[in-house]
C-alpha cells in the first residue's frame, strides 16, 4: 500500500533512499530529504505490506499534466519480487490524468513497467 511520507517516516525514508546510487553522500541524501519536505512540487511516497515499510517512491510534479519520478527503491531482502512495479502501478492509479516520466536515475527501471510505456504513448498520440 502507498503511503504519503511524514515526518515520523524520516529514518526509514533515508535508509531506502540511501540504496540510490545517486544518494550515497550523505550531504546529497540530506539535501534530497529536505527538498522532498519543503517542496511543493515533490512529493515522497513509502511503501507499506503488512506493517513494513519496504520501499520508496518520490516524484517530481513537473506540469498539470506530467510527473517524473525522482528516486525509486526497494528494501534489498524484498526485490525481485516486483514491489518496484507495484509501487509505480499504485502512484499511476493514485494519479490517473498524470503522465509518468522517468528521471534519469530511474529510466532503466521505469522502462521495465510495460503499463507505464502504453500510458506514456496516449499522451502523444
Amino acid at each position: 500500500m502507498l503511503i504519503r511520507y511524514k515526518k515520523s517516516f524520516e529514518k526509514i525514508a533515508m535508509g531506502l533512499l540511501s540504496f540510490m546510487p545517486s544518494e550515497k553522500d550523505l550531504k546529497k541524501l540530506l539535501q534530497t530529504m529536505k527538498q522532498y519536505e519543503t517542496e511543493e512540487e515533490r512529493q515522497l511516497f513509502l511503501w507499506k505490506q503488512q506493517e513494513d515499510i519496504i520501499g520508496l517512491i518520490g516524484v517530481l510534479f513537473v506540469d498539470d499534466i506530467n510527473m517524473e519520478i525522482q528516486h525509486i527503491s526497494v528494501n534489498p531482502s524484498h526485490r525481485h519480487q516486483g514491489i518496484g512495479k507495484e509501487m509505480v502501478k499504485a502512484l499511476h492509479e493514485l494519479y490517473p490524468a498524470k503522465r509518468i516520466t522517468p528521471s534519469e536515475n530511474t529510466a532503466s527501471f521505469i522502462e521495465k513497467c510495460d503499463f507505464i510505456k502504453d500510458e506514456t504513448n496516449k499522451g502523444s498520440e
